[in-house]
């Protein structure tokens, strides 16, 4: 928790208190509250408090009223979300399904769509887990009727064993990138309250993913022989650092860690999306979706996190996903034409910050390329980005006002851009010195309504 706090001192009430719980439990509140009253002690705050309780109220029942309707008005719903959403009651999770385009706007079919929907991600488990071979095994036929077609040592390079080997690069890299998930909290690193039984389950001969990556680091042990001859024989896993000692508590059988499960809905995608695949950083965006149906108050949906973030996931990647594919990245719609589009939106709110950063060489791509490809989930604690994100998907054009937000950002650390030399400047764009995110959000939004 020190780690955190250090890192970035200005967060919400809320969003402080969710990290507390994170780090602490869901237990001791008395804990969480003097923590938060040390960080936050402020007489104008106390002061308050009892207004904003009830304007926060009134806002949770605006939402209330919003969902309750049985055609959702969406226009409606986005202004109320544009300002920030109350996690209470699952309301969160509730408007991202729907801003992700995830729900339709008619209630009636909420039910049928998520059975049908949750039935479709069982299948994707069935069909892309499953370890080649074991399907006949299951169906009682003994080695022999097993087919070359079957066999891992068939030469047919579209046979079901060579895409398992190619698989598993892909999912080397998933591991060592989902392993390190937010390593400032706990939660990640936890059992979830919901294991999937049809991995788990003993019953069945599917593996989980963590196994998978376990015999394929072991069988991928390389030799090498040194001058004496002597051979040695080391696995990789451990030569590359990949899996670091006494980092992660090992669950009991039948229990897997969040992190697991996010390791699944990236490897999915992963099978589902060959032209992309998996890139680095799509684990910075699929974690605070996982995070925010996981931890939903509501049994019911939380229950089913696994498969609705799946396919938010998805919606969310295929509006987003021309920023992680090289090829197009100096196209129109490639992450290049976006990182020039805050400079050049920056000269126009601010030629003096513009011209500094030109003289100084200091390139859009240098700091810019993280902030859009991850939706700026690397600049700000989990519960801040929660926020940004609110806003983002509820705003028709949310990959453009991610750029105004830039250019925002930039804008509100000018007199210090202006005073720094090059070094000192990289340093403060890399490591974003205001935590604030509402007076970001605030400046963002005023330059949009003034452009």
């Amino acid at each position: 928790m020190y780690l955190i706090i250090k890192k970035k001192m200005c967060v919400s009430m809320h969003a402080c208190v969710r990290l507390c719980q994170q780090c602490f439990g869901e237990g001791g509140s008395e804990t969480r509250t003097s923590l938060w009253t040390i960080i936050h002690s402020s007489g104008r705050q106390s002061e308050r408090t009892a207004d904003m309780s009830t304007a926060y109220r009134n806002r949770i029942q605006e939402f209330k009223v919003a969902l309750s309707e049985e055609n959702i008005n969406l226009k409606a719903l986005r202004e109320l979300c544009f300002n920030g959403i109350p996690f209470e009651g699952g309301i969160r999770a509730l408007c991202w399904k729907i801003l992700l385009n995830y729900l339709p706007d008619d209630q009636t079919l909420w039910e049928s769509f998520l059975k049908k929907q949750r039935d479709v991600y069982s299948q994707f488990l069935k069909e892309m887990i499953i370890q080649p071979g074991i399907a006949k095994a299951n169906l009682g036929l003994s080695r022999e009727d097993v087919t070359m077609e079957d066999h891992p040592l068939n030469p047919n390079p579209d046979s079901r064993w060579n895409n398992y080997f190619k698989d598993n690069e892909i999912l080397l890299q998933i591991d060592k990138d989902v392993r390190r998930l937010y390593p400032d909290m706990a939660f990640f690193q936890r059992p979830t309250d919901y294991p999937c039984q049809l991995i788990l389950d003993p019953q069945n001969d599917y593996e989980t993913l963590r196994r998978r990556v376990e015999q394929t680091t072991l069988k991928a042990q390389t030799v090498n022989r040194n001058r004496s001859g002597v051979t040695n024989v080391s696995s990789p896993g451990k030569s590359l650092n990949l899996y670091p000692s006494n980092e992660y508590e090992v669950l009991p059988n039948g229990s897997e860690a969040h992190w697991e499960v996010v390791e699944r809905i990236l490897f999915i995608y992963a099978k589902l999306n060959p032209g992309i695949a998996y890139v680095q950083g799509m684990n910075e965006i699929v974690g605070p979706i996982y995070y925010t149906f996981a931890t939903d108050p509501n049994s019911q949906w939380k229950e089913h996190a696994e498969a609705d973030t799946f396919f938010c996931f998805t919606n969310l990647m295929s509006e987003n996903r021309d920023n992680f594919i090289k090829s197009l990245d100096d196209s129109q719609c490639g992450i290049t034409y976006k990182m020039e589009s805050v400079y050049s939106m920056l000269k126009g709110k601010d030629l003096e910050l513009f011209m500094k950063l030109e003289e100084q060489n200091i390139k859009p791509q240098y700091f810019t390329f993280r902030w859009l490809t991850l939706l700026l989930s690397q600049e700000f604690l989990l519960p801040d980005v929660i926020r940004i994100w609110d806003t983002l998907f509820s705003d028709e054009g949310r990959f453009h006002f991610l750029i105004v937000v830039c250019c925002a950002m930039l804008i509100l650390i000018r007199e210090n851009l202006l005073a720094g030399d090059f070094t000192v400047n990289m340093r403060l764009l890399q490591d974003y010195p205001i935590s604030d995110v509402h007076t970001i959000l605030t400046k963002a939004k005023d330059m949009q309504d003034n452009a």
